[in-house]
């Protein structure tokens, strides 16, 4: 990144330390490049920070294009976009409300979080070419079997890509992976498009 793009403070995203176990996003980034060596199975073996790494790699993908559209653009893009998509894998690093399971059997009780339902949708922006997922958000009463749920997400996309098209793919991977992986009573999937990108030639003149 960038000295202008640097990783916000965690705090400033709403990130506990105690939600990655004690290390930073910062700390994440600078273990991602070193190629997740030497290992570090404090990291490996914490949920949150998993969530988070699998969102940066992805990030450093599609994000690494997209910041160098920044820098050659004309007239200079806003590059509020990687704060936000920063902020919402601080939060879905947040293990946030328990999610029930319906029983299979007396007795039993399994459950789910939050934050790994969170992860679980970004994660579909690997299935739609040209989509950033910056947050999502559940609301409804997901500690509730059976509760109505309706899922909101926010994303960005490359300048080009068919926009609706992105849209409804990004609305048919959440809905299959959210039902396939958990017991939410899925009511809806509303998608904004806060940001479109332009990734430029690189044999474009930058004047």
């Amino acid at each position: 990144m960038t000295e202008e793009q640097e990783t916000p403070d965690v705090r400033q995203l709403g990130l506990e330390p105690s939600d990655l176990d004690g290390h930073t996003l910062e700390e994440l980034t600078d273990y991602l490049e070193a190629g997740r060596l030497p290992l570090d199975l404090d990291i490996e073996g914490s949920p949150g920070c998993q969530l988070a790494l699998d969102a940066l790699e992805r990030l450093r993908g599609l994000g690494g294009q997209l910041m160098e559209a920044d820098t050659a653009a004309m007239p200079e893009v806003d590059d509020s976009w990687v704060d936000r998509i920063l902020s919402g894998i601080a939060l879905d690093a947040r293990a946030g409300r328990r999610i029930p399971f319906e029983e299979a059997e007396a007795g039993v009780d399994f459950g789910i979080t939050e934050g790994a339902v969170r992860g679980l949708i970004r994660s579909a922006e690997n299935a739609v070419p040209g989509i950033l997922v910056g947050h999502s958000t559940l609301e409804g009463d997901v500690t509730t079997a059976g509760a109505p749920i309706r899922i909101t997400i926010e994303v960005n996309t490359l300048y080009g890509e068919s926009i609706p098209a992105a849209v409804e793919r990004l609305r048919q991977e959440v809905g299959e992976r959210v039902h396939r992986h958990t017991d939410l009573a899925l009511t809806g999937i509303d998608i904004t498009v806060r940001d479109v990108q332009r990734v430029s030639d690189s044999t474009e003149e930058k004047s």
